[in-house]
């Protein structure tokens, strides 16, 4: 069955065919591991996936690769503040951020390179642009020349003016234009620096995914993804240094990146003070409602995260666990029932399916066909014992729940029966509820 894909290199949804058909290459941006993941950075976990199981469900080998970015001048500057070196921040955030992917039922990719693992290969990389003119030296730092790579822009799709005056571009004298990125910057005697033809020192972020995808994936492959955000300055300066670098006229051939997750309708951000981490759901609510909740929306679409999606992804969940059986056999799933996938990773229209086959199993009809269609997005992961114990054990509280404990708080409290009104507030707390009774009113909040 044919796959379509939205590519932002056409800004057009093409159908997706693959360099070689015996094995797809695909390499998605990870994480930088200076701080633990938030849910805005678990949706490409999730969105891509979803597309590594469709893409194995048509072809006979995928090459899945997905970077950990463990050098960075934020890492650099949150363990400084954490009074750390960075391999120990780099290697317990790295760990927390497995944790997550396994919270979230995520196939581990086929590779997860590491950027310190492979400085030599950046080093091979930059070499090779100084002498092919697309890079230069100055005062001990290198950059990429942008005005020698005419398509600069391209994936963006706008030109070189617009994305300088709408981003925010670094500025140095040590550049010979102000749209210029670093490809090797030095390091101070107290950040850590490897031995280099320009001094000792560091490699520029958006050099690795191009050292990488090339050690694992070749010259060009197939599909490059990452969250919106990585499109510019990025994304485009990854297609600028690899394709001079490699001589060819592609890098990726599809571009695909998901919106983001907004939260009363504000871009997720540490700017906004609005960030949820992953790791602090683990021990709250089942990482199935989260999965869930991530699929929710189409991922080309932004996805406003609420008390009200968790719990009607709760709902829905629970519902569907009732037609589970630990017994049941697995079999495939027809390409009708597949199609929404097929058609741009259309989350909800498979949703909507599901729903569909979960009315028939509810009539004993098909019910090894209703898990195994769910299994194939990574849900009903967990016996039915596993989510009826979690359910006891949960700790989410939607604000609904909250305002209807409340009120059962109230009504013991008038009655004088204070041992339950003090079990009401026990149960909130334990709940991360805070309550205070002011003025005559009950005041709550998260703690």
């Amino acid at each position: 069955m044919d796959i379509f894909l939205t590519n932002n290199l056409s800004n057009k949804k093409e159908h997706f065919v693959p360099k070689e058909k015996k094995n797809v290459g695909m390499y998605v941006c990870g994480p930088t591991v200076y701080d633990d993941p938030h849910i805005g950075n678990a949706r490409p976990l999730v969105i891509f996936d979803i597309l590594f199981k469709l893409l194995k469900n048509e072809f006979p080998s995928v090459t899945y690769v997905r970077n950990i970015t463990d050098i960075d001048d934020k890492i650099i500057k949150s363990s400084q503040e954490q009074k750390i070196s960075t391999k120990e921040l780099t290697e317990k955030v790295t760990s927390s951020f497995f944790k997550d992917c396994e919270f979230l039922n995520c196939e581990n990719p086929t590779h997860q390179p590491k950027a310190t693992e492979h400085i030599d290969l950046m080093i091979e990389m930059i070499n090779d642009l100084i002498k092919k003119g697309f890079a230069y030296e100055n005062n001990k730092h290198v950059y990429f020349e942008v005005k020698k790579f005419p398509d600069y822009g391209k994936l963006s799709n706008k030109n070189l003016d617009d994305l300088i005056a709408g981003s925010r571009v670094e500025i140095s004298e040590n550049k010979k234009n102000s749209e210029d990125f670093v490809l090797w910057k030095p390091s101070n005697n107290d950040e850590p620096a490897w031995d280099s033809p320009w001094g000792k020192g560091r490699p520029g972020w958006h050099l690795e995914c191009s050292a990488m995808s090339k050690k694992f994936l070749g010259n060009e492959f197939d599909i490059h993804g990452g969250g919106i955000d990585l499109i510019f300055p990025h994304h485009e300066n990854e297609i600028a240094q690899s394709r001079c670098a490699n001589d060819t006229k592609v890098f990726a051939n599809y571009w695909v990146h998901n919106a983001f997750i907004t939260m009363s309708n504000e871009k997720m951000a540490k700017s906004q003070g609005n960030i949820l981490k992953i790791k602090d759901f683990r021990n709250k609510i089942s990482g199935q409602i989260i999965r869930l909740a991530l699929m929710s929306a189409h991922y080309k679409q932004p996805l406003d995260w609420n008390d009200k999606l968790l719990s009607d992804c709760e709902s829905t969940l629970d519902k569907w666990y009732k037609v589970y059986s630990s017994d049941f056999k697995s079999v495939k799933v027809s390409d009708e029932i597949l199609k929404p996938l097929y058609e741009d990773l259309n989350t909800p229209g498979y949703i909507a399916n599901l729903h569909k086959l979960f009315e028939k199993a509810n009539k004993g009809e098909n019910t090894d066909l209703f898990v195994s269609a769910c299994k194939f997005i990574g849900l009903m992961n967990e016996t039915s014992e596993q989510w009826n114990e979690f359910k006891k054990k949960r700790v989410f509280v939607t604000e609904s729940e909250i305002e209807n404990m409340l009120g059962l708080r109230d009504k013991a409290r008038e009655n004088k029966n204070y041992k339950e009104a003090d079990r009401i507030r026990d149960e909130l707390l334990d709940k991360g509820v805070l309550i205070e009774d002011k003025d005559g009113k009950t005041l709550w909040k998260f703690k």
